[in-house]
Formats: structure tokens, C-alpha cells, sequence
């Protein structure tokens, strides 16, 4: 897929990771952008149609879908975070981030599917992460979350493909976002998450893994998990 000339939409793209795949796109020639937020007048990107959503409020989407008619690809980011103890915390903080990752990521995949696929066919990119491959104290329900979201990815993948719509499931350890301000360890660029990203779309791609650790995080799968899990719980 060539990014030139195309027409994208971002979810939560008033801020880290979305606003950089806004700017990154426009820089690309994207012939328009949507930048999507629950609260659209955070948007500070000159040059895009600024649309409110909440993927979790099926009349939002619907709302946008049906506003955006003529997107060719569609970049799934919008996500929180509780750092919730599954034991417990509240299961509604659990609940709610299935809600956004899982089932709002969902909502927005079938309600624009059809419309890429009247365009002529194009792209979707489900931001992941590395935690859609293990699980680390505090993150119980982002990872159990994210998971879902990666094997939801894979499957609509193949449900995706006879319509000409490619899907990628991109993946990363922390970035420098807001959402990341209390971590202390290396953080990749969002601008860099976005770059690798869209390569990943013009090759057609189906996994991105962007950096280091999140390269480590899918090998340690194949080995035995008590020498991966000994770091969290020595």
C-alpha cells in the first residue's frame, strides 16, 4: 500500500504514539488525515479533519464511520491503562480495558472494513504491544488485554484478506508518551513507532516488532517461561 495519496484515520490522536502516525502521515502525502479523540479539542495537528470518538460508544463509531467515507486505512491506537491487580482491584477497571483494546478495537475494525474495502481495498494497524506476549506485576490487565487484541488481530487478518484490506499487528515496549511517564527504563521515540509502522504498511507486513525488547519478549515464548518469569519473581 502506498501511503502517498491515501486517506488514514487515527484513533486517539491528540497525543504519544497517535499524534506521531498524524504527523508522520502528512509528511508521507497522505491525501487526507482523520485525527480521532474522545476529546477532539486536544488535537494540535495543522492540516487534518479533527472527528470526536469514543471506540467504546458504538453510536460514536458508527458516527465516524459513516463521516469518514472515503479512509483507506485505519490505525487502531486509542488504548489505556489501570495497573490494575487482577486479585483485587476492581473488575470494572479490567473490564474497561477489554472494552477499549478489545472490543472498541473491534467495533472500529467492522464498522471500516466495509468502506476500505468500497475504496478499492487498503490497510488497518492494530497498535499492540510487547505485554501481548507476557506479564509483568501491575500490568495484569493491560497484558491480559493486549493479548486478546493480538490474537483478535491475527484472526481478522484472515477475515480481512479476501476483501483487499491488509491488517498489521504492531508491536512495543515503553514509549515516551504520557501513558509511560512513570517508567523508568528505556523508552522508544513515537515518532520511530510510527516510521516502522508505516514501512510495515508499504511492504504489507502482517507484524511490525519494533524494537529490542519486544523481540525478546515473542522469542522467550518458545522457551521455558520459569527463566523468563524468575526475573519478576526472585
Amino acid at each position: 500500500m502506498d501511503i502517498t495519496g491515501s486517506v488514514a484515520l487515527v484513533t486517539g490522536s491528540n497525543r504519544g504514539i497517535g499524534r506521531r502516525f498524524v504527523t508522520e502521515l502528512l509528511e508521507r502525502g497522505a491525501a487526507k488525515v482523520y485525527a480521532t479523540a474522545r476529546r477532539p479539542e486536544l488535537v494540535d495537528v495543522p492540516g487534518v479533519e479533527v472527528l470526536p470518538l469514543d471506540i467504546t460508544d458504538q453510536a460514536s463509531v458508527d458516527a465516524v464511520a459513516e463521516r469518514a467515507g472515503d479512509v483507506t486505512l485505519l490505525v487502531n491506537n486509542a488504548g489505556i491503562t489501570s495497573q490494575s491487580a487482577l486479585l483485587t482491584d476492581d473488575l470494572d477497571d479490567l473490564r474497561h480495558e477489554l472494552d477499549t483494546h478489545v472490543w472498541g478495537t473491534l467495533a472500529m475494525t467492522r464498522a471500516f472494513a466495509p468502506v476500505i474495502e468500497r475504496n478499492g481495498g487498503g490497510g488497518i494497524v492494530n497498535v499492540l504491544s510487547a505485554l501481548s506476549w507476557f506479564a509483568y506485576p501491575g500490568s495484569g490487565s493491560y497484558a491480559i488485554a493486549k493479548a486478546a487484541a493480538w490474537n483478535m488481530t491475527n484472526a481478522l487478518r484472515l477475515e480481512l484478506a479476501p476483501k483487499g484490506i491488509s491488517m498489521q499487528g504492531l508491536h512495543l515496549g515503553a514509549a515516551d508518551t504520557d501513558m509511560m511517564a512513570g517508567y523508568e527504563g528505556p523508552k522508544v521515540d513515537p515518532a520511530d513507532v510510527a516510521r516502522a509502522s508505516l514501512d510495515g504498511v508499504e511492504r504489507d507486513a502482517l507484524e511490525v516488532v519494533v524494537d529490542e525488547w519486544s523481540a525478546a519478549a515473542k522469542a522467550a515464548l518458545a522457551a521455558d517461561p520459569a527463566a523468563f518469569y524468575r526475573q519478576f519473581t526472585a
